[in-house]
């Protein structure tokens, strides 16, 4: 008889409901100051002014922000476009963490015009309904920087978050 394991895993029915450990994402605002979550519900939102599904955040407007947004799995395209083409405008910084999937279309046509690409070392747990996972995430994560710049290559980094 298999042992039960209290762990969650995706699926169709929680794949986008995965929500930034706290610990993960206080490093990132501590460097970035976020004011914005786009991908938010009102339960996990990460900053003060946040948008909801029913709000949709591809449909706002993102200028004069800093913005964290940890997209629903199964939209990151849309979000990707999305984070590029806000972090196009003046005094606007998005910054997203995202599978790092670099054999995508996607990856070559938005993330490698990034400012700056921070490949994570470690896998970082997720949560689900406010728990934490077993095992962290089962895809390699990245955090992308969206800000208008004139360099035409990414800066590169590996980031220990730990």
């Amino acid at each position: 008889m298999k042992k039960k394991t209290n762990f969650f895993s995706r699926t169709s029915a929680s794949k986008d409901h995965w929500e930034t450990p706290f610990s993960f994402f206080r490093q990132l605002d501590a460097l970035f100051h976020f004011t914005l979550d786009p991908c938010a519900t009102k339960e996990n939102a990460k900053c003060v002014k946040y948008y909801t599904k029913e709000q949709n955040g591809l449909l706002q407007n993102w200028a004069n922000e800093r913005v964290f947004v940890n997209p629903p799995f199964n939209e990151n395209t849309k979000w990707i476009e999305k984070a590029y083409l806000e972090g196009q405008k003046e005094n606007t910084l998005v910054v997203m963490i995202i599978p790092s999937r670099t054999d995508t279309a996607i990856w070559h046509k938005y993330v490698m015009k990034a400012k700056e690409i921070w490949l994570c070392k470690g896998r970082v747990n997720f949560l689900i309904h406010g728990q934490k996972g077993k095992s962290g995430s089962t895809f390699p994560l990245a955090v992308i920087v969206f800000q208008k710049t004139t360099k035409n290559t990414p800066i590169l980094k590996s980031y220990y978050w730990k």
